[in-house]
């Protein structure tokens, strides 16, 4: 007689946590404004307000941006947020760096909403591959928020995680 097989981590209070589950939908677009900016170094004041005022931001619907400058100019904070008022009515999120912050920024905001009431005194796994782009800062930020309520946490799956932290008792 064959021995049954059982599923003894379905049976488990394991709960699995899959960061891609939650990775959000839009294209994310890397903006530069080094083409605003005289010989790609100098912002005229006058000039690139005009190049904000003239530019179709609604191009940028439902899209997270990352600005950046490819050059070594200095750019007032100004310049920044005058591009982030024009781009507040159009795209999802907008900040200054390049895609990984952006992303980075994406999860803070994704993991932060999070109710972490579901995972208090369990023992939790941080699943670890993802085919999205899942930035490694994301993996910190839930590991941050769930040590003062999980019973444990697990890094990577659950035929082989990696033990990271088990509350004493």
């Amino acid at each position: 007689m064959a021995d049954e097989i059982i599923n003894r981590v379905a049976q488990s209070k394991l709960v699995v946590i899959d960061l891609e589950d939650y990775y959000p939908q839009g294209k994310r677009i890397q903006f530069d404004i080094k083409d605003w900016l005289f010989e790609g170094f100098v912002l005229k004041e006058k000039d690139f307000r005009h190049y904000v005022a003239e530019h179709d931001w609604s191009q940028y619907q439902n899209q997270y941006v990352a600005l950046m400058c490819s050059t070594d100019a200095i750019i007032p904070a100004w310049a920044y947020m005058l591009i982030t008022i024009a781009l507040a009515t159009y795209s999802k999120k907008t900040i200054i760096g390049d895609l990984n912050t952006l992303e980075t920024s994406i999860y803070q905001d994704i993991i932060n909403g999070l109710d972490f009431g579901s995972y208090q005194d369990k023992p939790v796994i941080i699943k670890g591959c993802s085919n999205k782009p899942v930035p490694e800062n994301a993996y910190i930020f839930l590991a941050e928020k769930l040590k003062p309520i999980a019973k444990s946490i697990m890094y990577g799956e659950a035929c082989s995680s990696v033990p990271l932290f088990k509350k004493k008792k």
